[in-house]
């Protein structure tokens, strides 16, 4: 038994040192130059669309009119709910301090970029997602990169590449990585045994996962909105408690940025990959998850949807992200020395005390358990396109065991392995947003028109109505 274990750790070892190569080249500069890319060349095409359309987008997220006579399953700001579960999670607290850590405070700035940029790709997967959807034999909406591939582009191969990679990763950075880092988090600050806490994520994802998307949707669209709410408003009261010192911290970030003076580096290239990298990994725009979710929206026109999805990136990143990276910056607890796994929460502790502790452990057990709910869809649709709708009652099974699984093992090989299947999702699903972009487009103009009309007609309601 002794060199059984002893065998299984050596394999873990050399596993996960081999899928860290691997995993750093498929995230390497190619893959992040080719997602910033896409997402400027959009941005370009569409004539900035996410700066001049922002306001309107957040109304119709937020706004109380919702569209019920379209076809769908659940409503806009249910589909945004949920894209917002599964991206709100450990890379908004641990992403942004590894970022901090090996690539300096300057990496903070290239994560707002990369999020500007990525709002136009996040905008054009979920115009396509609504655009090529379909109903499965149950009479649900499903759409995402492996439809539009598909129907849009015609290449099925590539849709099916797709499917496979995130059906894979979902099992990983969606299901066991979450799971593990809730359950390390509830040790280290109230001793509950990770097994404890495996079994009760197990139980409360599966009574929400087994009602599909509608049940998911309800669930996000309550739980998202406060566990977002409780980190941010943390992070707010350490910013104005400490005002004195945002300008500073602020400076620090621009001026790193090109300057180059990267912690684990030194050097330009450093601060850029990790700021990219991780932003990217924190609203994953461009990975091709979040359009899953928006073609579930019941919406009259693509675009529509296609515009409360991108205030997702907006608020993951230029809201969540930046709470976090401001308050580390502000700690000045960085180093070559740090601990990105518990950096975010010493620095919450530095003007918090204990408080500050308890505020990130909660706030990772709720976006990890809201993550694994999000990824769960993702993984879902996968598996329904690849092996058919009657897949999916055994996919959400075993999704759920392996959440007590990932809570109570040591996951270096499968986050190396789901990581490297993270990125290789992103390969078909940017080539179909370039090959599609025309239609992207033309989408958006006719729509602009749409809500020109509309704009105009309420404004003639107000008017008669004296307002």
């Amino acid at each position: 038994m002794d060199s059984f274990l002893e065998g299984l750790k050596t394999f873990n070892e050399k596993g996960a040192a081999f899928l860290g190569e691997i995993g750093g080249w498929v995230w390497g500069p190619p893959l992040l130059i080719l997602l910033v890319g896409t997402g400027l060349y959009l941005t370009i095409r569409l004539v900035f669309l996410q700066f001049r359309s922002l306001p309107y987008a957040l109304k119709l997220a937020f706004g109380r009119k919702q569209d019920k006579k379209s076809e769908g399953d659940i409503t806009h700001y249910q589909a945004l709910t949920t894209a917002l579960a599964a991206t709100v999670g450990t890379g908004n607290i641990v992403g942004v301090a590894s970022a901090v850590v090996l690539g300096g405070p300057g990496a903070v700035f290239w994560m707002w970029i990369t999020a500007l940029v990525g709002m136009a790709t996040k905008y054009a997967e979920a115009l396509l997602a609504v655009k090529f959807r379909t109903k499965n034999s149950k009479g649900e909406m499903a759409g995402g990169p492996m439809y539009y591939i598909e129907r849009g582009m015609k290449v099925k191969w590539l849709a099916v590449l797709f499917a496979i990679f995130a059906a894979i990763a979902a099992f990983g950075i969606g299901n066991m990585v979450q799971a593990n880092a809730a359950a390390s988090a509830l040790a280290d600050t109230f001793s509950v045994p990770t097994w404890a806490t495996g079994l009760a994520f197990a139980v409360l994802a599966g009574i929400v996962i087994i009602g599909g998307i509608k049940s998911i949707g309800k669930v996000t669209a309550f739980f998202v909105p406060i566990m977002a709410a409780f980190y941010v408003l943390g992070g707010l009261i350490i910013i104005v408690m400490n005002f004195d010192m945002v300008g500073s911290a602020l400076s620090l970030i621009f001026t790193d940025a090109f300057t180059g003076e990267a912690v684990g580096g030194g050097i330009l290239g450093t601060v850029i990959r990790y700021g990219v990298a991780r932003g990217v990994f924190s609203n994953e725009a461009g990975l091709g998850s979040a359009p899953i979710a928006a073609a579930a929206a019941k919406t009259d026109y693509p675009a529509r949807q296609a515009l409360v999805s991108m205030t997702q990136v907006f608020i993951d990143t230029i809201v969540i992200c930046s709470i976090t990276g401001i308050t580390i910056v502000m700690a000045g607890l960085y180093g070559v020395d740090a601990d990105s796994g518990t950096l975010t929460s010493d620095s919450f502790s530095h003007f918090l005390g204990s408080a500050g502790n308890y505020i990130v452990t909660i706030g990772i057990i709720f976006f990890t358990f809201s993550t694994i709910l999000g990824w769960s869809y993702y993984g879902e649709r996968s598996v329904g396109y690849l092996a058919g709708d009657n897949a999916i009652k055994v996919y959400r099974i075993v999704f759920v065991l392996f959440i007590l699984v990932g809570a109570v093992v040591s996951l270096d090989v499968v986050f190396g392995f789901s990581d490297v299947m993270n990125g290789l999702m992103a390969v078909p699903n940017l080539i179909g947003l370039v090959a599609l972009s025309g239609i992207v487009v033309a989408e958006t103009k006719k729509f602009a028109e749409i809500a020109k009309k509309e704009r105009q007609q309420q404004k003639a309601t107000d008017t008669s109505a004296g307002l």
